[in-house]
């Protein structure tokens, strides 16, 4: 009688994980692989073994201490990351569970993304919907979370496709990529301002109507400049965010998400008193009930059509080198790590 085949398990359960440690000395940060085991996860609700993980610019400023990001250390970096639950002490959440982790801590003051197993508050996690895969989920990821969330916030504020032209500013870039896919895909004229022009195919790929150098946005010094924009994505901030606010339409909107040229700006109030100019901040630090109408969007009318082209996919140990890239400004959409957690 031969013998009977044994069955292995889907999962396998992680005594000790690799993870990429954040730790500062002397008041200089570095980052660099180690091993963890389970009794130096953090409190929490859920425990997740992580399938993958994101590079987004905030954790290439963390990982390479350019800016204050991390608010404790050591602490493992990945703001956003998905996998698979483990165990769970939240009636929502159930072992073998898809689920996305984002915002709040993860990341910069409990362990983040970049390790085998993490143990999080049951808030900070979402299920991945039907029709999504835990890679389209870290390719939307935070920065397309906070994208999903601008372009809702601009519809609720008067934001329509028939009213004109939608420019998106840092084109390139991971939340501005995904914002431009999916305000094309509901029927948005979008604009993408880039100084990559060398990346007008990709971004013409994802459903851009048109792209220009994004120099060509400052234009003039008054108040009130041609009303260009009835909605614009920013991502950049700075004297990018005021060359905006004075080129907007009549009752235009404008979505305020990131930095990246700089936190301060000036302006007048009058493209706000004559024009109507809406300014919204965005912020993905939300409470679950939006989080999950935002993630079931992501499954369905405001899901991203052009995932595999804004996802480029590497293994863990390509992390360092990455970003590197990333803080450089050097990489277009979203770099996805594949963890290998799955087995």
């Amino acid at each position: 009688m031969r013998d009977m085949p044994v069955l292995k398990p889907r999962y396998f359960v992680m005594d000790t994980f690799r993870a990429y440690l954040i730790s500062r000395q002397d008041a200089q940060v570095r980052a660099a692989f180690t091993d963890m085991d389970r009794s130096q996860l953090d409190p929490g609700d859920v425990v997740v073994r992580i399938d993958y993980a994101s590079i987004n610019y905030k954790d290439a400023l963390a990982a390479t201490g350019k800016a204050p990001i991390i608010r404790r250390y050591p602490c493992v970096g990945g703001i956003d990351a998905a996998g698979t639950v483990e165990s769970s002490n939240s009636p929502r959440f159930k072992p073998g569970d898809t689920v996305i982790v984002h915002s709040h801590g993860f990341g910069v003051s409990q362990h983040g993304g970049y390790a085998g197993l993490t143990r999080v508050p049951a808030d900070w996690v979402n299920l991945v919907p039907p029709g999504l895969s835990a890679l389209d989920a870290i390719t939307i990821g935070v920065a397309g979370y906070t994208a999903g969330l601008a372009v809702e916030l601009m519809e609720h504020n008067g934001l329509a496709p028939s009213r004109g032209k939608v420019v998106v500013n840092g084109a390139s870039g991971g939340v501005a990529s995904i914002a431009i896919d999916m305000l094309a895909q509901r029927g948005y004229e979008v604009v993408a301002a880039t100084r990559k022009t060398n990346e007008r195919d990709y971004l013409l790929g994802l459903g851009a109507a048109e792209v220009i150098d994004s120099a060509s946005l400052s234009v003039g010094k008054r108040p009130l400049e041609a009303a260009t924009w009835q909605g614009a994505v920013d991502s950049l901030g700075g004297q990018a965010l005021a060359d905006l606010i004075r080129t907007m339409q009549r009752d235009g909107v404008i979505a305020s998400l990131g930095n990246a040229m700089g936190i301060e700006f000036t302006s007048t109030v009058l493209p706000f008193i004559l024009r109507g100019v809406r300014l919204i901040g965005v912020n993905s630090d939300n409470e679950p009930p939006l989080r999950a109408r935002l993630w079931e969007r992501f499954a369905t009318d405001l899901k991203p059509r052009h995932l595999a082209k804004i996802a480029r996919v590497a293994p863990f140990e390509e992390l360092p080198a990455l970003i590197e890239e990333v803080a450089g400004g050097r990489i277009k959409g979203r770099t996805v790590i594949e963890m290998g957690a799955r087995r």
